[in-house]
């Protein structure tokens, strides 16, 4: 690959020893309090959407009282939830810098869940509580609301595809799923959340014709204006500057793959080590689905490496594209970074694909590194030679972790042998399910701290 380093390289900016950025403390601090007020400021909205109730209710009274007063409730509060879900997700770089892709994946999962249970409870309710009051059964009542009250037959359509979204959301579902099935499946959730949207505004007593109508339409509307800017305008306009292409396709082991990008202006992303991209290859079979990748090496003026392991279609068909191949690429996301880096001492964790923001950031990152790579066979383990040469380099340390789990044992108990105090460590974590799950519940054991135990996954 002409004009580019070696991959175990680092450029001309990496070689000195790491040192923590200017301003890094306060930024640290940011990271750390986003989460809780992004929370705080989700419950606060969901706070003011049941005030509307409040106001907007004199008095129930019976069965029939209880049963509609609970529909709207769970009406508004879904309502509410399904724009926040969606902004969860629209990829907002304040969101993904300062709380992280992985824990917003988290959260909407979550609230998803939530949102298909609150949902089934509205409809379940309302019926209900009309068919007391009309004196009718719940199928001719259903019936009745459904092809006679204003956008219910629009709002039927949308509910139905949002139980199927949830649905297919669902653990069991999604194991078997490839992630681009998956991912146009849930492309549903956004056309069900629109054809909600008329019914909302047509029965929705409780929005009143003033600020609450005005502060729940800003809100779908500005979601919908989000969306639109930072799931397609923006990463189009960036197609368009970087100019992204594949270099190369290096062989790195047994059904994994670096990729090689080169483009324009490449500092202009402002990637970090620990980040990914989401990247959508125009060739045959790939254009359609966007995947997310990690930088496997620190972010060059010249070039980004990912490293890619064959899990399924779309993987499998990245070793086989050809230098030239154009790429849009969304990103970089994420705060698996330095950003959220706080102790000198830390272990960084990893096993699979999942070693490839940890190759990164065992190169960049401030502090005394102690890096694990756990597989199960030593011809699994990636990047041995480079983690080699950059642990001499800059003195960390490099463990291999390898057998099935029967001879391995307890991870907290291995952990705990290769890495002396692991309670004074601060933890970047990557792996499959397992083992994240696993690893989790032996750190802890061991005495680090749950705001110190920092994990990326790849689920989906």
């Amino acid at each position: 690959m002409a004009g580019l380093a070696p991959p175990w390289s680092p450029g001309p900016d990496h070689r000195a020893a790491p040192r923590r950025p200017v301003g890094a403390a306060p930024a640290v601090a940011v990271a750390v309090v986003a989460p809780a007020l992004v929370l705080a400021a989700i419950a606060a909205g969901a706070l003011g959407v049941l005030a509307l109730w409040w106001r907007n209710t004199d008095a129930v009274v019976g069965a029939a009282g209880w049963l509609t007063g609970a529909g709207r409730i769970t009406g508004l509060l879904a309502g509410y939830a399904a724009p926040v879900l969606l902004l969860l997700m629209a990829r907002l770089p304040p969101l993904e810098r300062l709380v992280g892709a992985d824990r917003l994946a988290r959260w909407h999962a979550f609230g998803g869940r939530w949102l298909v249970a609150a949902v089934a409870a509205h409809v379940l309710t309302v019926v209900w509580g009309y068919a007391l009051t009309d004196g009718r059964g719940l199928l001719g009542e259903g019936t009745e609301i459904v092809f006679h009250f204003p956008e219910m037959l629009k709002a039927t359509a949308g509910t139905l595809l949002l139980l199927g979204t949830g649905a297919v959301s669902a653990r069991a579902a999604r194991r078997r799923l490839s992630y681009e099935t998956w991912y146009y499946l849930h492309l549903a959730g956004y056309l069900a959340v629109a054809l909600a949207f008329g019914h909302q505004l047509a029965t929705g007593a409780d929005l009143g014709d003033g600020p609450g109508r005005a502060a729940w339409s800003a809100l779908y509307l500005g979601t919908a204006a989000l969306l639109g800017w930072y799931r397609l305008a923006r990463p189009w306009l960036r197609d368009r500057r970087h100019r992204l292409r594949v270099a190369e396709v290096r062989p790195e082991g047994p059904g994994v793959v670096s990729l090689f990008l080169t483009g324009r202006r490449l500092d202009e992303l402002r990637a970090e080590p620990g980040q990914f991209f989401r990247l959508q290859f125009q060739a045959p079979g790939l254009r359609w689905a966007a995947n997310p990748y990690s930088l496997s090496a620190p972010p060059h003026p010249d070039f980004l490496r990912f490293t890619v392991k064959d899990l399924g279609g779309h993987s499998a068909a990245v070793a086989a594209l050809r230098p030239g191949t154009a790429v849009r690429a969304e990103g970089p996301y994420g705060a698996f970074t330095a950003r959220v880096h706080r102790r000198r001492r830390v272990l960084l964790l990893g096993a699979g694909v999942g070693i490839t923001p940890l190759r990164a950031l065992f190169e960049t990152l401030p502090g005394e590194l102690t890096l694990v790579q756990r597989a199960r066979r030593p011809e699994d383990l990636l990047f041995r030679t480079e983690l080699a040469e950059v642990a001499r380099r800059r003195g960390g340390r490099v463990h291999e972790l390898t057998g099935p789990r029967a001879r391995v044992g307890d991870l907290g108990t291995a952990l705990a042998r290769l890495v002396p105090d692991l309670a004074d460590h601060e933890v970047y974590l990557c792996g499959p399910p397992d083992l994240t799950e696993e690893a989790v519940r032996s750190l802890r054991a061991a005495g680090v701290r749950p705001g110190l135990i920092h994990r990326e996954s790849f689920t989906f």
